[in-house]
């Protein structure tokens, strides 16, 4: 419990050393970052790959066409073990 109010007590005094001019300027640095287009984009592809992996849904394969409107469909896992 004293290391957290030490380092409270640290985390302001610099803070307020620091000033008001390099909290906006770092608060500036951030809001440039966040919506950068590069950032968007990676922040996308990462939360599809996230949505991809924890997916609950088998991804399915086409396994043997009975005609030609129908074909039996198999989860990819089923395939991999014949």
């Amino acid at each position: 419990m004293m290391r957290l109010l030490i380092g409270i007590a640290a985390g302001y005094v610099l803070g307020t050393r620091a000033g008001r001019a390099r909290y906006e300027q770092i608060s500036r640095a951030t809001k440039a970052v966040a919506t950068s287009p590069a950032t968007k984009k990676v922040l996308q592809v990462s939360r599809q790959k996230l949505s991809d992996s924890l997916s609950t849904q088998p991804k399915l394969e086409p396994m043997k066409p009975l005609d030609e409107e129908t074909t039996i469909l198999v989860p990819q896992d089923q395939l991999k073990k014949k």
